[in-house]
């Protein structure tokens, strides 16, 4: 890989993890928020619903993210082995 080609994965990474990273901020800000306004209104039960919504897609988020992140290559790397059995058998 040359410089331009790791730069740009690196970039790519990069934005992976901010992407979630900014994703997590806002759930935990905007569910503390809706906490506190529950609580101030009385109404303690009534956040639990975009909670767990969110929280299921903020989840989903980071396992495409973790597997982005730890996956390069990986497509690449079952090609070749697939390639290379596929010689064998020839």
């Amino acid at each position: 890989m040359n410089h331009d080609d790791l730069t740009q994965r690196a970039r790519r990474r990069v934005g992976r993890k901010l992407g979630f990273a900014i994703h997590l901020s806002v759930f935990v800000l905007v569910n503390a928020g809706l906490w506190l306004l529950g609580q101030a209104n009385g109404h303690t039960g009534w956040p639990r619903g975009p909670l767990l919504g969110w929280g299921l897609g903020l989840a989903i988020h980071g396992v495409v993210t973790l597997f982005g992140l730890y996956g390069d290559g990986l497509r690449e790397r079952m090609v070749a082995a697939e390639v290379q059995h596929l010689r064998d058998r020839c």
